[in-house]
């Protein structure tokens, strides 16, 4: 199967794009939207974090669950939103992390595109989305896929920080070698559990700390 995809992924990646499952996941795509629905995010963009950040260049995993469901929001990175768009509400948690770890003040940005080109794969457990129903395609397979991706990094990769928010996160924690990788881990941004560990959770500098220690360049969170 052909699947439009990062050359580098596509290739470390090609046999996931043979098995049932993944053909299952293109054929329901394809009848929804014949059934006339409206799927986020737009089809050349499913597999953007992918296209940003090339499996040579990860350095840090940011686990969300699925995109956003609204019009217009959802462009292929976790949290993130398009230009021209304000940050939805977790994703102004982590502004306000981000300002006090590392007393910086942000533009206000909302489009994360220049973490993804720093080797922040940006990486939602499912990839597409049915226009206003959340977790409307977490069933259809997409797991099984971005499962694999955890795992290709976790082998091929060294010294990756994943940060997993969340519980639904953690829950991939056993798809990763703590022997390689730091795992940071903290309540998930939303404003129904930030309060609860993601404030104070100090991953933004604790990451670049790792990463400097590691020989690699730090992230610059700045946008």
């Amino acid at each position: 199967m052909q699947v439009a995809i990062e050359q580098s992924w596509k290739k470390i990646l090609n046999e996931e794009f043979e098995k049932e499952y993944f053909h299952k996941i293109v054929t329901f795509l394809k009848s929804e939207k014949e059934a006339g629905k409206v799927i986020y995010p737009p089809g050349r963009q499913i597999f953007s974090a992918f296209e940003y950040t090339p499996i040579d260049r990860v350095k840090v995993v940011v686990i969300g669950q699925d995109p956003y469901h609204n019009p217009g929001q959802a462009h292929g990175l976790s949290f993130s939103v398009p230009d021209g768009f304000p940050a939805p509400p977790s994703l102004v948690n982590i502004f306000k992390e981000i300002q006090s770890d590392l007393e910086i003040n942000l533009s206000g940005k909302s489009n994360l595109q220049k973490w993804a080109e720093q080797g922040v794969l940006m990486l939602n457990a499912s990839l597409t989305v049915e226009a206003n129903k959340p977790m409307s395609h977490s069933q259809v397979g997409w797991h099984l896929f971005t499962d694999e991706v955890i795992r290709k990094i976790s082998i091929h990769k060294d010294h990756v920080v994943f940060l997993l928010w969340g519980k639904f996160a953690q829950n991939k924690e056993a798809l990763i070698d703590r022997n390689k990788h730091n795992i940071l881990k903290a309540a998930h941004p939303s404003p129904l559990s930030a309060y609860n560990g993601f404030f104070g959770c100090k991953h933004f500098s604790k990451t670049n700390q790792w990463l400097q220690e590691k020989g690699q360049t730090a992230i610059d969170w700045q946008l």
